[in-house]
């Protein structure tokens, strides 16, 4: 049901550099595939620096349907990827939690979500402790393609 395009609307994160870099936000979408009936495929296109990267990860199933782990490099840890709503026709709000940090993210069908999306995600931010001043939306213009030459790995 997550398979295909996803665009990313919003997100909440006490990152600094999220935080330091707001206003240089570009539209970021994301592909899912479903390997094996559990583990998530997904690659992330965003631009940076005028140059379209991909960003491949593979989510692991956890304990729970609807839970994911995302393997860290070199000390082992990971990130907890967890589906807290999701219309898969529309919408889905994730959770990544890694040790006591979280980061709660909204991707749309379209870069476009109505506005009952957008205040269930605020409500999702605000029941993990995050607010209104670490939320950031994602611009919706920039419909960017680019030739698979472009793509930085």
């Amino acid at each position: 049901q997550l398979s295909g395009k996803w665009f990313l609307v919003g997100m909440a994160s006490r990152c600094s550099y999220l935080a330091e870099h707001s206003h240089q936000l570009e539209a970021t979408t994301m592909t899912v595939a479903v390997l094996d009936g559990q583990s998530l495929a997904i690659s992330t296109l965003r631009k940076l620096d005028r140059m379209c990267w991909e960003i491949r990860q593979h989510y692991l199933p956890a304990q729970a349907p609807g839970r994911f782990l995302l393997k860290g490099e070199g000390d082992g840890s990971g990130v907890d990827v967890v589906v807290g709503e999701a219309d898969p026709s529309s919408f889905i709000i994730l959770y990544y939690q890694k040790g006591r940090s979280i980061s709660v993210k909204l991707y749309g069908r379209t870069s476009l979500v109505s506005d009952a999306v957008v205040d269930k995600f605020k409500q999702r931010v605000s029941a993990v402790g995050l607010s209104e001043d670490v939320t950031y939306y994602f611009p919706t213009y920039g419909a960017w393609h680019t030739a698979l030459g472009e793509t930085r790995v």
